[in-house]
């Protein structure tokens, strides 16, 4: 049943990835990216790291994605114009993406432990309340530093985005 839910939320991930892409409305493109994030949480708790999947929804999919949203509605962007494609470019993208994935596969088969599957994190070791401890502990000021860079870029932005009345 693991498999299942793996394959669906990875092939979920990646089909909103390539929307991501190929969207020309960068308002869908961001909220493509939202689902995208949300698969790759999906995937994070299948792995039994339920923190990591619980701050990729809080962070990713929530607080960047709104900070996304907010820049593209400041900056008022329009859905972009069809052009003419590009055949050289993207017969070489083909050929660079085709060999990156042969690449892959053979990397995959040469290294002996890459078939297998990472073993399960079990103990305490990786608990919401250990990570907590640390972060307010041994990078507290790390962490202080972080959330006042981000007080600062809020007020830029917003200052940047006042409009002045004539």
């Amino acid at each position: 049943m693991t498999a299942i839910f793996f394959w669906f939320f990875s092939l979920l991930m990646l089909g909103f990835a390539c929307a991501v892409v190929f969207n020309r409305n960068p308002v869908a493109s961001a909220l493509s990216l939202v689902v995208s994030f949300v698969g790759l949480a999906a995937l994070f708790v299948l792995l039994d790291a339920y923190f990591i999947g619980t701050i990729q929804v809080l962070v990713y999919a929530g607080a960047v994605m709104v900070l996304f949203l907010f820049i593209i509605m400041l900056l008022d962007l329009k859905a972009e114009q069809r052009r003419k494609l590009n055949t050289g470019a993207t017969i070489g993208g083909v050929v660079v993406a085709a060999a990156f994935v042969c690449q892959v596969f053979a990397v995959i088969e040469e290294v002996p432990f890459g078939s297998r599957p990472f073993p399960r994190i079990h103990g305490e070791l990786y608990d919401v309340q250990n990570v907590g401890h640390l972060l307010f502990s041994s990078y507290n000021l790390p962490f202080q530093v972080v959330g006042v860079l981000l007080l600062v870029a809020t007020i830029g932005v917003v200052v940047l985005s006042k409009r002045e009345l004539k």
